[in-house]
């Protein structure tokens, strides 16, 4: 005799690893899904091509286990191949257009809203990405009536995060930050020994021409010079890195529980969902 089986919540918290019966039957308004997105392109010599994915994807699951149950968080599969193409210029960098990026996300997001949750996060640990999720979180809300956010586990300096002094604000790649938190995540991927300091000091005469300043520019990573840094590896630990992992951990928690309870007023009635529009 056999008996029906009843769907329940697995342990994991990842998409991918559940059935779908199980994930039918636990996704509901409540939930929060978030994709991970990362990128897969150089570092300098001493971190790996997968930096920015190891890093997203690193976020998304301890947010996942810690505070999973409490916002009902699902983790969706991490993208490694992103905008990445200021790094075209070296070897082992990967990289969408932006219309291939943009079309993805939007082709994602037409996929979510046939499950039963009302928000998308977007996890981004790539600067490269930034602008570009801005335009896809609108467009997503507006094709599908999803509730659509955009998160940076580590907001580099130009898009308006502090950065590490020692780097004067000009840290943006493969620097203090960065490289602290591989060595606390994957210390098996850094070779400090391979570390160097490339800080653009130049930039300081200029008030408004400069990461985060008034007057964006467009630049390539090569801009900098050969070494593929914009930063200080040099001055890197693993106990920075996990002083600086728990407290970005900590600000990306409040930040989900605002996403939670996020709503827009009656008065401003959400889109109609368009699930057949060809995006």
């Amino acid at each position: 005799m056999t008996t029906a089986h009843t769907p329940s919540r697995r342990a994991t918290r990842r998409l991918a690893d559940t059935p779908a019966t199980v994930v039918d039957a636990a996704i509901t308004e409540r939930s929060i899904l978030i994709v991970p997105i990362g990128a897969t392109e150089q570092h300098g010599d001493h971190l790996p091509l997968g930096t920015d994915t190891f890093l997203a994807q690193s976020f998304a699951d301890a947010a996942a286990e810690r505070f999973g149950d409490e916002l009902d968080l699902w983790v969706l599969p991490t993208l490694a191949v992103t905008k990445s193409d200021e790094h075209a210029w070296s070897a082992g960098t990967l990289w969408l257009s932006a219309d291939t990026m943009l079309s993805t996300m939007r082709e994602i997001g037409n996929s979510v809203a046939m499950l039963g949750a009302r928000k998308l996060v977007l996890l981004n640990s790539h600067g490269g990405n930034s602008g570009l999720l801005d335009v896809a979180c609108r467009e997503i809300r507006r094709a599908t009536g999803l509730q659509t956010f955009l998160v940076h586990p580590v907001l580099p300096p130009d898009h308006g995060g502090h950065g590490a002094d020692d780097e004067h604000g000009f840290g943006i790649h493969g620097g203090i930050d960065e490289t602290s938190l591989m060595l606390h995540l994957h210390p098996d991927l850094v070779d400090l020994d391979a570390a160097v300091r490339n800080v653009p000091e130049w930039m300081g005469e200029y008030e408004h021409v400069r990461f985060g300043g008034t007057v964006g520019f467009g630049w390539t990573s090569d801009d900098f010079g050969p070494a593929g840094v914009i930063g200080d590896a040099t001055l890197a630990t693993a106990e920075h890195g996990e002083h600086l992992f728990e407290a970005c951990l900590r600000t990306l928690a409040d930040g989900l529980r605002e996403v939670a309870r996020f709503d827009f007023p009656d008065s401003a009635s959400a889109p109609s969902p368009d699930l057949t529009h060809d995006l």
